[in-house]
């Protein structure tokens, strides 16, 4: 039976162009107001003197990079606690969660992701489950690497009650370059593990609290996947 249709896998350009979609990861929303700004820039710029044209050029591709949103497919295990951020994971250790979210100041086992500038900075659900509290706190700018980074720096605190039933506290943490932090969350809303939540602009750190009997899936020093990688596994019963 013969067919009309194109081949689309015999035509070299519209492969490479399937390809490159394919290949190629979309910006957040976030990042269009500063990549449009970039571009008008290197208009600008390219009138002025042609190789400045090309540096904005390239500082504009830069920026479109930072702001990438790739797709990534969470595992189908129930009962994982997912990395929240693309990144290095920096340290390991109990502390109290927040005092803004209001939950007992016990210590629980927190994971922190470290994210460079050259790492994917939108944010992930790391289960699935019903926001129960969302808190902001301003605070200093330290670089994110430093342990006191998770008690001074400016963070944004969401409580997510799991569907297991699980408390567990995830935090966006301004780092020495940024200056904003996106949540696009808010109480009550539902939630899917590894979905876009969240975004901060240029270099921060996330930290992960799990509920007691957890058992931690990372090493130091480990790079992780947002929305892909087991950063823990829960406890078999909820609270």
């Amino acid at each position: 039976m013969s067919s009309t249709a194109p081949d689309e896998a015999s035509n070299p350009i519209t492969h490479a162009l399937n390809l490159a979609r394919d290949t190629l990861p979309p910006m957040h929303p976030a990042g269009r107001p500063f990549v449009a700004a970039g571009v008008a820039a290197t208009l600008l710029l390219r009138r002025v003197w042609k190789p400045l044209g090309a540096v904005g050029a390239l500082a504009t591709l830069a920026t479109a990079a930072f702001f990438r949103e790739p797709k990534r497919v969470p595992p189908e295990r129930a009962g994982l606690v997912l990395a929240a951020a693309d990144g290095l994971v920096s340290l390991i250790e109990e502390a109290a969660p927040p005092p803004e979210l209001g939950l007992p100041a016990e210590p629980r086992m927190r994971v922190s992701v470290f994210l460079s500038v050259f790492d994917v900075h939108v944010q992930r659900v790391p289960a699935s489950g019903v926001v129960e509290r969302v808190a902001y706190r301003p605070g200093k700018f330290l670089s994110a690497d430093l342990d006191k980074a998770s008690d001074d720096n400016e963070r944004n605190s969401v409580l997510l009650r799991t569907e297991s039933g699980h408390e567990l506290v995830v935090v966006q943490i301004a780092g020495l370059v940024a200056r904003r932090i996106l949540c696009q969350v808010a109480d009550g809303e539902k939630v899917a593990a590894g979905d876009t939540y969240g975004l901060i602009r240029f270099g921060s750190r996330v930290d992960i609290y799990l509920p007691p009997g957890s058992e931690v899936l990372v090493r130091t020093g480990q790079r992780t996947i947002g929305g892909e990688t087991p950063l823990a596994a829960l406890p078999e019963r909820g609270a």
